[in-house]
This record gives C-alpha cells, structure tokens and sequence, in this order.
C-alpha cells in the first residue's frame, strides 16, 4: 500500500470516528430533549438553561465542527459524486451562523445573516431538487 493510499484510508477512519461522535451527540441531545419534553407533559418544567455548563466549551465544539466540515469539504472535493452539494452548503452555514462571539466583536449579526442565508441556500437548493424528484 503506498503512502497516498494510507493518508486516505486514515483520514477516511477518522472522518468515521468523529461522525460516529457526532452522531452519539445528537442521540444524547435527542434523549435530553424527549426528558424535557415528558416532564413537561407531566407538568413539571425545567427553567433556565439546564446545560448552560456547555457554554464554556463552546469553542471546542465549534472547533470540531470546522474540522469535520474541513475533512467533509476536503472528501467532496475530491470525488464530488459523494455528498450533496445542498447539504454541504446548509453545513457552511451552520458553521458560519455558530461562530463564537469572543472571535467576532460587533459582527456576530453579520455572521448570523451570512451563515443563516447560506444554510438557507442549501434547504431550497434540496427542496427544489426533491421536487424535481432528482435523488
């Protein structure tokens, strides 16, 4: 196996390994969400912001979100056929909208605007494509 092989097979599994993060992520987030959702069906409402404790980590989530995005947009360029364009461009978005403030001063509206018009791109660039009924 030469060398070229082995750096994509590596950033292949790496790129498995932080969705399967990812993706243990949102089941938990869903989880905390559905609890929420039960308690307050039951009458019992939680006030404030529960998991504001994350909100000193934000950076580093947001950090793992720029790097999955790098390895994704890295994989797309590459071989186009593998992702979807639409998808990739509400990720950027995302990604842009959730900049952490303490980078941004005054701007972080600027980015909201930007991140949500790109994200927002890519939900009408998939609803059109699904109405054309292209997969």
């Amino acid at each position: 196996m030469d060398a070229k092989t082995r750096i994509e097979s590596f950033v292949s599994s790496a790129s498995g390994a932080l969705a399967t993060i990812g993706s243990s992520w949102q089941v938990c987030h869903n989880i905390c969400l559905a609890a929420l959702a039960l308690l307050a069906s039951i009458g019992i409402v939680i006030t404030g912001m529960p998991l504001l404790f994350l909100f000193e980590y934000n950076l580093y989530f947001w950090g793992a979100a720029v790097l999955l995005l790098a390895l994704t947009l890295t994989m797309f360029l590459r071989n186009p056929a593998c992702g979807s364009k639409n998808v990739l461009a509400f990720n950027v978005g995302v990604v842009i909208a959730g900049t952490p403030g303490q980078f941004l001063g005054g701007f972080q509206p600027l980015f909201w605007g930007v991140g949500g018009v790109i994200a927002l791109t890519g939900i009408v660039g998939w609803w059109l494509k699904r109405k054309k009924g292209e997969k």
